[in-house]
């Protein structure tokens, strides 16, 4: 049948041997073909069992799926040499072979746009230290396996399709290698990757799996896989699930949609992600099993949990480490328990979190340094005896309770804050324990510290602020105190701590704990109770302000400045007093010329904000637009958070803010800048003082770019240029500080100096008399140095003479 007729093509070499020729079957063509020979194939169907035992080319004649080999039994297509197979179809039904089989040490296959439909065992097998390529192939295999790597193979499969296995999508098994590229493996029954036994590797780079019924990634037995920007949605089982030493590494990957574990470890399995994201989990996003079982997260996103389950689970002696992660949108978000079991999190933030952020029990450990957790029921909780672990550097906000410790917990706290708790910021009860060194509880609805039951806490340096209830509540003797302080202690007196007795209360229920009622009993306390001390001041108010008043000139400004403090202050004692007190914006602006001290004034205004303990440092961070505008979209938000975070506590002034706000700056970064500072000064309202400065008119036009800006600052505080008489004493402040003397002839002679200077734009004033006295003492040195035995009053007096040479 002519349709069924093969031709042999002979490579250039051979063509002084024999002569092309047509064949009536494959088996024939092939036995005539020598290496490098092609064998192309009319259309039709072959009922064939194929043997490519040569380094030959088999095409079809007309194009893709126009050749299919169907055979009744057996394997259809078997290579076992370097041979080439392009757009054929390979059928078959063999319950206990694979369609495609090959094999061999000297097997060195390329499959290119082949389409493997089959009802077989496997539909593509690589075996026996065979070497395979499969480009722009489909496999389809209801049946069983789609591919299978196994007795140290090797191959190399790019943008492949596997679909509708009856078994795993890619078995790689026996110490064989698979390398995948934007291939896509889908509708699998088991696993869409299946890994097993040692130095088996798996390499996916680009690769979609999908609509699996099981899991997505199946390693077990130290077998390895490696996956970079994939996906791996829509399974019914976990994810990734590891067991018995397996290993996975995880890079740019994206994990969704997933009904149970987005990641199950158990015995002494290890998983890496890197810069990946979980999501959509009905169970779990890391659940950690066993001892010497490890998972690593480096810059990760968890996020969206459809389920009530905690986030990651790390117990039976497993370890977890995070660092540089994001955990949001969680039920609970981190649990380890068990002896052994230990977490490992930095740099790490958690927010949204409807219960725990982090829980620790039955005798596991965590350590935390630089974390965040903002918007959680409970910040942390360590729940019982032998649990416990080190924080450091660590920020609780806006929780019901910051840190809850129990039942013989016992934790060590260094350099943490808890803001804005609606309960407790750190609550201790029934014998837990736990160590606070310089942590700091702020801006509370509650209690700051509250310690019952007599639990024998140590508090070392901390400090409470703002806190609704009081600072301190200890409803027992019990607690170590040293050095702390609370701003609910009148300042005249070291008087003790509150020390309330309690009514008797249940044990702590297994849930976030209320607020009690205190009972008040006049009784005294059986021991002395501690000694909590007013918060010290950075510098007493009435010295910054002193120093305020000192400057030369600015009445104006100096009213100002008064009159906020004494609004902040008595609000205040309102609030103290149990009264309503004016919700009043802190933020202003500062219009004038440069030179005019805003500046100065306004790290006095922070110091003196914090002396009142409105902020919490008062320092000074100091930006202009090249601080805060990127070069590219999105990089100017994180430049002017950044500066915000750096001014957390005390000042933010932004000079020359208007070339924020450039006259034609329609589409300047600039703009960026402001709606991020906006939105900050909202969220972040009692955090930080924002000072915006720069020339009058140009601040107006600053003030109407946003909607929001010009609602964001209380009033606007002029600067007015130095009159000449008060250039000149800051000449005078200037030479006293440096040791110098003014002649009453040189005083006349500057003040006449000063009379002569432009007052435009660029005119310094406080810092153009400074450098009117740098250049005086220039030429007093030149001066001075022509004399051969100057007298301590020649090295101090400066004359007339050194004044600045007149422009011409």
């Amino acid at each position: 049948m002519s349709e069924h007729r093969v031709r042999v093509t002979q490579d250039s070499g051979s063509r002084w041997r024999r002569r092309a020729g047509e064949y009536q079957t494959l088996a024939e063509a092939l036995a005539a073909a020598e290496p490098g020979d092609t064998v192309t194939v009319r259309p039709g169907v072959f009922r064939e069992n194929v043997l490519l035992d040569k380094a030959v080319t088999v095409l079809p004649a007309e194009g893709p799926g126009t050749v299919r080999i169907d055979p009744p039994a057996g394997v259809p297509l078997t290579v076992t040499a370097a041979a080439t197979v392009r757009d054929l179809v390979i059928e078959g039904f063999n319950s206990s072979a694979a369609a495609v089989r090959i094999a061999g040490p000297e097997a060195d296959a390329t499959l290119i746009g082949c389409r493997v439909d089959t009802h077989s065992a496997v539909g593509v097998e690589v075996a026996e230290q065979a070497r395979a390529q499969l480009i722009g192939c489909t496999v389809s295999n209801p049946s069983g396996l789609g591919l299978r790597l196994r007795g140290a193979a090797t191959a190399q499969i790019d943008e492949c399709e596997v679909t509708e296995a009856g078994q795993a999508g890619l078995a790689v098994l026996e110490g064989a290698t698979a390398r995948l590229n934007r291939c896509r493996l889908h509708h699998a029954v088991g696993a869409g990757v299946l890994l097993a036994d040692p130095g088996s590797l798996a390499e996916l780079t680009g690769c979609e799996l999908y609509e699996i019924k099981g899991s997505g990634v199946q390693a077990e037995a130290k077998a390895v896989g490696r996956l970079t920007d994939c996906s791996v949605h829509r399974v019914t089982g976990n994810g990734l699930t590891l067991d018995t030493e397996a290993a996975l590494h995880l890079v740019d990957c994206r994990l969704h949609e997933l009904p149970e574990n987005a990641a199950d470890l158990r015995d002494r399995a290890t998983l890496t992600l890197e810069r990946s994201t979980v999501r959509a989990f009905g169970r779990g996003a890391l659940s950690v099993w066993d001892a010497g079982t490890r998972a690593t997260a480096t810059s990760c996103v968890i996020e969206d949990s459809t389920g009530d389950y905690p986030a990651i689970w790390v117990s039976d002696g497993a370890r977890l480490a995070l660092a540089d992660c994001t955990l949001q949108n969680l039920p609970d978000a981190l649990f380890v328990l068990d002896r052994d079991s230990r977490a490992d999190v930095t740099d790490t933030s958690f927010s949204e979190i409807r219960s725990s952020a982090v829980s620790v029990s039955s005798g596991a450990n965590v350590a935390l340094e630089r974390c965040r957790v903002r918007a959680a029921g409970t910040g942390l909780w360590f729940r019982d005896h032998g649990s416990g672990g080190l924080l450091t550097d660590c920020e609780i906000s806006d929780v019901a309770t910051g840190v809850i410790v129990t039942k013989g917990a016992d934790p060590v706290l260094r350099d943490c804050v808890v803001r804005g708790s609606t309960e407790a910021a750190v609550y201790v009860s029934a014998q837990g324990r736990g160590s606070f060194e310089d942590c700091r509880a702020v801006q509370g609805k509650g209690f700051g510290f509250h310690v019952i039951d007599g639990c024998r806490t140590v508090l070392t340096r901390c400090r409470a602020e703002q806190n609704a209830r009081a600072g301190f509540e200890f409803a027992e003797p019990g607690p170590v105190v040293e050095a702390c302080t609370s701003d609910d202690v009148p300042a005249a007196t070291t008087a003790p701590a509150r020390s309330t007795a309690l009514a008797a209360a249940p044990a702590l229920a297994e849930s976030v704990p209320g607020p009690r009622s205190a009972q008040l009993t006049s009784g005294p306390a059986l021991v002395a109770p501690p000694q909590i001390t007013p918060i010290p001041d950075c510098r007493p108010a009435d010295e910054a302000l002193g120093e305020l008043d000192a400057l030369i000139g600015l009445a104006t400004v100096k009213q100002e400045v008064r009159t906020l403090i004494d609004l902040i202050s008595v609000g205040r004692r309102r609030r103290q007093a149990g009264l309503k007190a004016p919700s009043l914006r802190r933020h202003l602006v500062f219009t004038g010329s440069p030179g005019t001290g805003k500046t100065t004034v306004a790290r006095l205004y922070g110091e003196i904000l914090a002396s009142l303990g409105v902020l919490q440092r008062g320092h000074l961070v100091e930006v202009a637009r090249v601080d805060l505008v990127g070069e590219h979209i999105g990089s100017t938000a994180i430049r002017t958070q950044a500066a915000f975070d750096q001014a957390r506590g005390g000042v933010l002034f932004i000079d020359e803010a208007y070339t924020l706000a450039p006259e034609d700056g329609a589409r300047d970064f600039g703009r960026e800048a402001i709606d991020t500072l906006v939105k900050l000064m909202e969220d972040h309202r009692d955090e930080v003082v924002v000072i915006v400065a720069g020339y009058t008119a140009e601040m107006e036009r600053f003030l109407s770019s946003n909607p929001g800006v010009s609602s964001r600052f209380s009033r606007t505080i002029a600067f007015p240029d130095y009159t000449d008489a008060e250039l000149l004493e800051i000449a005078r402040t200037q030479a006293v500080e440096h040791e110098y003397h003014l002649a009453e002839a040189t005083e006349q002679a500057l003040l006449g100096h000063f009379a002569t200077l432009h007052r435009g734009p660029s005119f310094g004033n406080g810092r153009t008399a400074r450098q009117v006295f740098e250049t005086m003492i220039e030429r007093h040195a030149m001066r001075v140095a022509q004399l051969a035995d100057p007298s301590t009053e020649d090295l101090q007096l400066l004359v007339p003479a050194d004044l600045p040479l007149p422009r011409g």
